[in-house]
């Protein structure tokens, strides 16, 4: 049933949304930065779900050209170091239409790493310059598989003072069996200067 709006369960607050094939979209969190070093979801994410989406809007960084970041806990956030394999690749292409390509980027990939992973690609820090998307990560409560997670983020980017609208796509896995139950995100300079974060669980 497609466009169904409704009373969240009594679990969360919030709204069910049902969409046609996608299954419905349970409300858990919603968080605002201002000026934030670091964004991160330390409940709501546990058995209830097999697949959880982290949803993006205007994600504004305080200092030009830098990339958002993810990373994943088991102990609840006192640490955000799971280790990680991923793939990497953006698509872009200049205001002006002097450079366009699809690339797959190496030095953003991760090989059983603990680092935060970049997921979006140099988003400027102009007034209009944000970058905007969603990070889902599947079955973060299993303790027999690793964690898989997809991202995909279009970013208003600012690169060597040529502006490029960029979509980048990231996927791997937390090579963890450990139950994932906390998320970070934030910039790899500075502050999230602005921007919302809303988490849903999907059933």
């Amino acid at each position: 049933m497609s466009g169904i709006i409704s009373a969240n369960s009594s679990r969360h607050t919030g709204l069910l949304k049902t969409v046609a094939a996608g299954g419905t979209w349970n409300l858990i969190e919603t968080q605002t930065a201002s000026s934030s070093s670091t964004i991160s979801f330390t409940s709501g994410i546990d058995s209830t779900y097999d697949e959880y989406v982290f949803k993006f809007y205007d994600i504004h960084p305080a200092t030009n050209s830098t990339y958002f970041q993810v990373n994943l806990s088991i102990d609840g956030g006192s640490n955000y170091n799971v280790t990680k394999t991923t793939t990497y690749f953006h698509a872009y292409n200049a205001e002006n239409d002097s450079s366009n390509n699809l690339n797959y980027d190496t030095a953003r990939d991760l090989a059983q790493s603990t680092s935060f992973q970049d997921i979006s690609y140099q988003t400027g820090n102009g007034n209009d310059e944000s970058a905007s998307g969603t990070f889902k990560i599947f079955s973060p409560s299993s303790t027999v598989f690793v964690k898989h997670f997809i991202s995909s983020i279009q970013s208003y980017s600012d690169v060597s003072s040529t502006d490029y609208s960029i979509n980048t796509f990231v996927a791997g896995y937390g090579n963890t069996t450990s139950a994932i139950n906390a998320v970070q995100f934030k910039m790899s300079s500075g502050n999230i200067d602005s921007g919302v974060i809303k988490l849903y669980g999907i059933s």
